[in-house]
């Protein structure tokens, strides 16, 4: 017997759920199609254009947050070698250049296995682990792309903690 082949009802679409959080928290979004929700969230640092997307096939809840920053093609292979310092240290989700936009974005997935439906904390959650991942590092892609800082100087920069008070 392949596992594979048990289909489950799934009940709604889990893309409702994103529409509910989103409206009980009065963001504005956009229904872009059925199995698609974009927002644009207002960060510290920027507004992040936050997409949600149901992956039907592999029964997974997709969200991606771009960055306005466009990587320009002698910047490509410094934004890689951040990339990698970066992912090295995000625990859920991870960062990648979209290269047909030369974007920067995070990418995460909550897997709905066995017609499993999102609850709104898990929304809450997937996206402020988005929001989180995103703040706190567009800073080190700001300097990378931007400033021309190598990767390691970029990440240094913006891991620097600081102790005591002044």
């Amino acid at each position: 017997m392949n596992l594979s082949n048990i289909e489950f009802e799934r009940h709604s679409n889990p893309v409702d759920m994103i529409e509910f959080v989103a409206a009980s928290n009065d963001w504005t979004f956009e229904r872009s199609g059925e199995h698609e929700i974009a927002m644009t969230v207002e960060g510290h640092w920027t507004d992040y254009h936050v997409s949600f997307s149901w992956m039907e096939d592999c029964e997974a809840l997709h969200i991606a947050s771009a960055f306005d920053i466009k990587v320009p093609d002698f910047r490509v292979t410094e934004v890689m070698k951040l990339l990698s310092h970066v992912n090295g240290q995000v625990l859920m989700g991870h960062f990648d250049l979209w290269q047909q936009e030369h974007v920067i974005i995070f990418r995460q997935s909550l897997l709905l296995a066995g017609g499993a439906e999102p609850t709104n904390r898990q929304v809450e959650v997937l996206l402020s682990n988005a929001l989180d991942s995103c703040e706190a590092y567009f800073q080190a892609f700001q300097f990378v792309v931007w400033s021309g800082m190598e990767a390691k100087s970029a990440i240094a920069a913006v891991m620097f903690e600081t102790r005591g008070e002044a």
